[in-house]
């Protein structure tokens, strides 16, 4: 069933609505291939039926956010991103935490945590970079829009298929064990992490400060006051030495000089709340 052009103006509306995400008319294949099935699973004879019924069926929203989002990861993602977090973000980091209160705390926030693959791939990554981590307080918080994501992150569990992609031979072996059909990550590593469904259009204040936020590839299906927005909020719940990691694609130089970028094993990553951006 191919949606009318009224149908995909409301379809768009509405999706721009529930999640930022910026659709028009030249995505009703994507409209096709992800709302279709939503019709025949909730007994729905048109388009405009479920739109309308969205308000009125909690299950149906949740099923037309986990349709339209999408979810494609893998393991240390952008390697480029977590060569620069270990050998100069978060060195850089913890030094700056020595002289305070906690020095052996760190709180990550992965603001789209899809499957959890970047979550999990940090977590491995710290657990490798500090010898004593067992003494540390760490703290990655892990969410994203889509409830179905949230809950295959919170397993841990992965195929081969998705663990063919990005994880070595030898950080396999280290930190997953098989079961079944699947591997399962660690409990050491499991511990490391918290999961929550969380809609980045909403108020992030009640998160607490970060030291270092990853948000990629997300801003990028927003429009650009939603997008400015979104960081502008992401760089008040960062401490003064916190990190922003974007996606390779995004650029926040036109922001302002608060954006500044900071340049490391040729992965860009900008710190918005130094007193002094460095030159």
């Amino acid at each position: 069933m191919t949606p009318s052009a009224i149908e995909v103006q409301m379809i768009c509306r509405k999706v721009d609505e529930l999640c930022g995400i910026q659709w028009d008319e030249s995505k009703t294949y994507l409209i096709e291939s992800r709302l279709k099935p939503l019709l025949n699973s909730f007994g729905l004879t048109s388009y405009e039926a479920l739109i309308r019924s969205i308000p009125l069926n909690d299950k149906l929203r949740i099923a037309l956010i986990d349709a339209i989002t999408t979810r494609e990861t893998l393991f240390f993602r952008d390697d480029a991103a977590y060569q620069a977090l270990e050998h100069k973000a978060l060195p850089e980091i913890i030094d700056a935490r020595s002289g305070t209160l906690f020095p052996k705390k760190l709180r990550i926030w992965s603001a789209a945590c899809s499957s959890g693959q970047e979550p999990y791939s940090i977590g491995m990554m710290l657990h490798r970079m500090i010898p004593d981590i067992h003494n540390w307080n760490i703290q990655i918080h892990a969410t994203d829009i889509s409830e179905a994501a949230i809950a295959h992150a919170s397993r841990g569990r992965y195929s081969d298929l998705e663990m063919s992609r990005g994880i070595p031979a030898d950080i396999k072996a280290k930190y997953f064990t098989r079961v079944g059909s699947e591997w399962q990550i660690c409990d050491q590593i499991r511990s490391l992490v918290s999961f929550e469904k969380r809609n980045l259009l909403n108020p992030l204040t009640a998160l607490g400060r970060f030291d270092v936020v990853l948000c990629r590839n997300v801003a990028i299906y927003f429009d650009l006051p939603v997008k400015r927005d979104l960081f502008e909020r992401l760089a008040n719940v960062m401490e003064t030495h916190g990190v922003l990691i974007v996606g390779t694609s995004e650029n926040l130089m036109g922001y302002g000089q608060r954006w500044a970028p900071q340049r490391h094993c040729r992965s860009v990553y900008y710190r918005p709340n130094l007193l002094e951006q460095p030159c």
